[in-house]
């Protein structure tokens, strides 16, 4: 069983906004990955690029040590301090690389193919020597790196990679647009549909409910009274439809007119407008009414009832059982019906959105009772198990 608290739709529906909720989220993560590897190749690029200029000089300096060295390992019984040099810190290792000796700051000397390297803020040059003085094979020459180059990239990458964050973005809610533009173009057509055909529906309709209130079944045999009663339910079904369509093309827009409502004979009236409907499916209809009021437009009370009965039967099984349950504050209707799937409940207040393709209708019942709902800050809690029934829940 699940409890669903649902937002009111507005200009997308709630399964347009999943589907473009998908879309712009699988699209974002793929252009920051994207923006996120072109970074990490520009950052490298840029640091072989600092490490190739620093090698000539580095290079240099490795050429003085060495000559210096190279004095050094002749003329060791005069001289036998190791020379030094204020541009650079240097160490020499031998064969093994064990360390002869060393003035670095970062004594990590790493001994492997790269021949120049940053480490924890140092370049080191790694540099084999042809000739072992003083026992030497390896010359680390080490400088300092100021970091300047690794300020100035940073600065490249943050003002580009959001510059072109922004870019992918505006293209990618275009190509969303574009996406979600046959749905809408769908939805924009079945709306100027109904309300076309809602116009013509008005007046034959009402002439069909009119006649059937005049007939005298006292003078039919049993048999025409079993096809008008069938004619009077499929007359009420279409007239609560109608209704619907005509709140949803017109009504809608009309000014409130608020008064304090009486619920309970309110609901006597339209449970007795649907007996005839419930009696075709035999389902038995329990009423649990106390006094109760509330103040709100009677005409959008009246759809939100009607929409909540029409349901309960028309998604009802057969000798089912519909109840409906009053107090102060709260309305409950519920059902012994079909249920609905947990994973679908989210959806059931999008306009046009339908469950069971064998029951009638366009799909916008509900959604016209949760926008009646939100504009009175009533609030409708959904329960229901699949096979077993539905309930609604209404607070105020």
């Amino acid at each position: 069983m699940l409890v669903s608290r649902n937002k009111a739709t507005n200009s997308l529906l709630r399964s347009e906004k999943k589907s473009l909720f998908r879309f712009l989220t699988l699209y974002v993560a793929m252009v920051i990955f994207m923006i996120t590897l072109l970074s990490l190749f520009y950052y490298q690029s840029q640091e072989k690029l600092m490490l190739s200029d620093q090698r000539a000089m580095l290079t240099k300096y490795a050429y003085i040590q060495t000559r210096r060295l190279k004095v050094l390992h002749h003329f060791f019984d005069e001289r036998t301090e190791y020379p030094r040099d204020p541009r650079f810190k240097s160490a020499i290792y031998d064969l093994e690389h064990m360390k002869i000796f060393s003035l670095l700051q970062d004594e990590n000397v790493r001994f492997d193919d790269e021949e120049i390297y940053i480490i924890n803020d140092h370049i080191h040059l790694v540099k084999m020597l042809d000739e072992f003085y003083l026992g030497t094979k390896y010359l680390i020459i080490e400088v300092e790196d100021s970091g300047e180059w690794r300020g100035e990239i940073w600065k490249n990458i943050v003002g580009f990679g959001f510059l072109a964050f922004i870019l992918f973005i505006l293209f990618g809610l275009y190509l969303a647009k574009l996406f979600l533009r046959p749905m809408r173009n769908s939805i924009v057509l079945l709306d100027r549909f109904i309300k076309d055909t809602t116009h013509e529906l008005n007046t034959p309709l009402s002439a069909i409910l009119a006649n059937i209130e005049m007939m005298d079944t006292d003078v039919m045999v049993e048999k025409n009274k079993t096809k008008l009663a069938r004619i009077n339910i499929a007359a009420k079904t279409v007239s609560v439809l109608y209704k619907d369509l005509t709140y949803l093309t017109l009504d809608q827009e009309k000014e409130n007119h608020d008064e304090e409502i009486e619920i309970k004979e309110l609901i006597y009236n339209r449970a007795e407008y649907f007996a005839v409907l419930a009696q075709s499916k035999h389902i038995e209809c329990n009423l649990d009414l106390e006094e109760a009021g509330i103040t709100m437009d009677r005409r959008k009370l009246t759809r939100v009832i009607d929409n909540l009965i029409s349901n309960a039967i028309k998604y009802n099984k057969r000798n089912g059982t519909v109840g409906i349950q009053l107090r102060e504050g709260l309305l409950v209707i519920w059902d012994t019906g079909i249920g609905i799937n947990e994973d679908k409940i989210p959806f059931m207040f999008d306009r046009y959105m339908r469950f069971n393709n064998s029951e009638g209708g366009f799909g916008v019942g509900l959604s016209i009772v949760k926008k009646i709902l939100d504009e009175y800050h009533i609030s409708i809690e959904v329960e229901s198990t699949e096979g077993e029934g539905t309930r609604m829940v209404l607070r105020w």
